[in-house]
């Protein structure tokens, strides 16, 4: 029988990491690459039977290639922090690995937010990565934000039917905590080179109207226009953070000039 290895990935996660572990709990190895957390996200992770590595944050593409390294299995389940695998995800995942008819699965994702479920706003079925996947079949890029991957040539892709459920912001503190620090990482993409105020406006607005009318997201009431308005928020700041960095040094040495005069 094939054996799977869980990755979860955490930083200061303390109040998420343990229902995350308990639902993969079926697995043959659940391994949590933490991020030099200071809440005690890896204690709470070894005690629950987990295999704590600690890995640097450097991205998000880096660290999940050393969170697959880390995994001793062949097949490899990704599951982040905010992340819940149900039952009947657990039985499908368990069965598919027996048959081996494809080599990576995408997994479908119930989002719950602000007391309801998210049926729209581009968040059902909202598949990300792979998440059930070979360990050779599967590479990430190096993109601190926003990863992609690379599959091996001649890879089998599957879809699963049954789907994890995502909780991925408990307030919208962490909503606006989360814009800050995905914009920041987004900033220093190569493709945001010539960025300007007027572009970080407009694709701003574009994202806003794609979350909330193109994808429906007014049909998730007050829910689907804070989802929407977020968008706004990370692409706005994505290409304005973009301008500047490109001034930084420019920008200092005005600011010193007028101190100067």
């Amino acid at each position: 029988m094939s054996s799977i290895s869980v990755y979860i990935i955490a930083y200061n996660e303390a109040e998420k990491v343990a229902d995350a572990i308990r639902s993969v709990a079926w697995a043959d190895e659940v391994v949590v690459v933490d991020s030099n957390s200071t809440d005690g996200t890896a204690q709470i992770a070894e005690s629950l039977g987990a295999r704590v590595v600690q890995v640097t944050f450097t991205g998000f593409g880096a660290l999940r290639n050393d969170a697959v390294a880390a995994c001793s299995h062949e097949w490899v389940f990704s599951l982040d922090s905010d992340e819940r695998c149900t039952p009947e995800v657990a039985d499908e995942v368990r069965a598919l690995v027996q048959k081996a008819e494809h080599d990576v699965y995408f997994v479908p994702r119930r989002n719950y937010f602000l007391g309801r479920e998210i049926k729209h706003s581009g968040w059902y079925p909202n598949y990300r990565q792979p998440q059930l996947f070979r360990k050779q079949n599967l590479q990430y890029d190096l993109s601190p934000v926003h990863e992609s991957y690379e599959l091996a040539p001649g890879t089998r892709v599957g879809h699963l039917r049954h789907a994890i459920w995502q909780l991925p912001f408990k307030d919208l503190a962490e909503v606006v905590a989360k814009m800050n620090r995905y914009s920041s990482l987004g900033a220093t993409k190569k493709r945001q080179a010539g960025s300007s105020y007027g572009k970080a406006f407009t694709h701003g607005v574009w994202a806003f109207l794609r979350h909330y009318l193109f994808k429906r997201g007014f049909l998730d009431g007050w829910a689907g226009f804070v989802i929407a308005f977020s968008y706004f928020e990370v692409t706005f700041y994505r290409y304005a953070k973009a301008v500047e960095l490109a001034h930084q040094k420019e920008w200092a040495q005005g600011w010193k000039d007028v101190l100067n005069r």
